[in-house]
């Protein structure tokens, strides 16, 4: 680091995000919970010339078309929503505006990794609540709490989901307290807490059009909850950065909320993929918990997590380890198309065959 850095920052270890590789020609990419599919058609067609043309103009703060989009699919009002560049910038306003008293956010303790890098970049406490020995959330845990909420459903990266009425228990537990509900992969099987609303004046819910609406590169994100909430969001934003999205992903985002029917057809797909690779996992031996997310955790009693995950890498499929203890042992993998699955599945065979035959 430089001599300039901030001393608050000498300590902080960033968010590690998932490999990207360059040439993907002979790779299966399974590790970072993209869509396999193509965005919406009408998406394709929305950005053509005469828009690639109007990128010399700024973009609109208010990103309007985004907003009445998805303000129409979720059944809110216009003012119940903002658009953030992804869902991270929207979780970093968040964890910007809302330290509440105690500057304290509970989560769990294995969730999503950048919420412990937010807690250290805007100076709040990370209170990490463990999971259950099953790896699931007990909301009981999240009763009575002294700090803002924020909870990943499904979770990430076990993708097992809490129930609605779990998350109903910890917003009546918490009446003082903002719970934010962050549902990056709520599409593929659980429930979103956005019907939870109308009865909750302390729910945030944040959304994304990276997974099941394919536009990861679009980085398009969305906070839903009530108009005061959203006003304190707009805040920081037009503090921070008014043009936070780009006129292509204003557009990309607009179209792919309108195409329910492709939005549907799409995350059906992946939840039958992923119901069929979970059968063929389990047949192998694998204990795969139960997901509703675009991807699963999987663990061999036989076989190292690491290198499960090295000798994929070797025949050219990329799947996702981490190096946390509680963890180590499993892998996550992304559901990707039903070839791609059956490409990882003919490699797990030979591995084990391999292992069989060293042991």
């Amino acid at each position: 680091m430089s001599r300039f850095l901030s001393n608050k920052y000498e300590d902080l270890e960033p968010y590690t995000p998932g490999e990207q590789p360059k040439n993907m020609k002979k790779l299966i990419k399974l590790n970072t919970n993209e869509n396999p599919y193509d965005p919406a058609p009408e998406v394709m067609l929305a950005i053509n010339n005469e828009e690639i043309e109007k990128l010399r103009l700024y973009s609109d703060p208010e990103a309007a078309p985004l907003i009445e989009a998805a303000a129409g699919f979720y059944g809110v009002g216009r003012d119940m929503v903002m658009a953030g560049n992804g869902s991270d910038e929207v979780l970093a306003f968040l964890f910007m505006a809302f330290q509440q008293k105690s500057g304290r956010f509970y989560f769990p303790e294995i969730s999503y990794s950048f919420y412990p890098v937010y807690c250290s970049v805007f100076g709040a406490e990370a209170v990490k609540v463990p999971l259950k020995e099953d790896f699931s959330i007990d909301p009981s845990d999240y009763y009575g709490v002294d700090g803002t909420i924020i909870i990943t459903n499904p979770n990430a990266p076990t993708g097992i989901a809490l129930a609605l009425a779990d998350i109903e228990e910890i917003l009546q537990h918490n009446p003082e307290q903002l719970v934010v509900i962050d549902e990056a992969y709520v599409d593929f099987g659980a429930e979103s807490a956005v019907s939870l609303l109308d009865k909750y004046d302390n729910l945030l819910v944040v959304q994304t059009l990276s997974k099941s609406r394919s536009l990861a590169g679009a980085r398009v994100g969305l906070a839903i909850s009530n108009k005061e909430i959203i006003e304190d969001l707009n805040r920081i934003k037009f503090s921070f950065n008014p043009y936070n999205l780009n006129r292509l992903s204003i557009l990309a985002g607009t179209e792919a909320l309108k195409d329910v029917e492709y939005f549907n057809d799409t995350r059906t797909w992946i939840i039958k993929t992923r119901e069929t690779f979970v059968a063929q996992m389990e047949a192998l031996g694998f204990t795969v918990l139960p997901s509703k997310a675009n991807f699963v955790f999987a663990t061999h009693p036989d076989m190292a997590g690491q290198t499960y995950f090295e000798k994929l890498r070797e025949r050219q499929i990329i799947v996702r380890h981490f190096k946390d203890p509680k963890i180590c042992e499993y892998v996550r993998i992304t559901i990707g198309t039903p070839e791609a699955m059956d490409a990882l599945v003919e490699a797990t065979k030979e591995i084990l065959e391999e292992e069989r035959q060293d042991a």
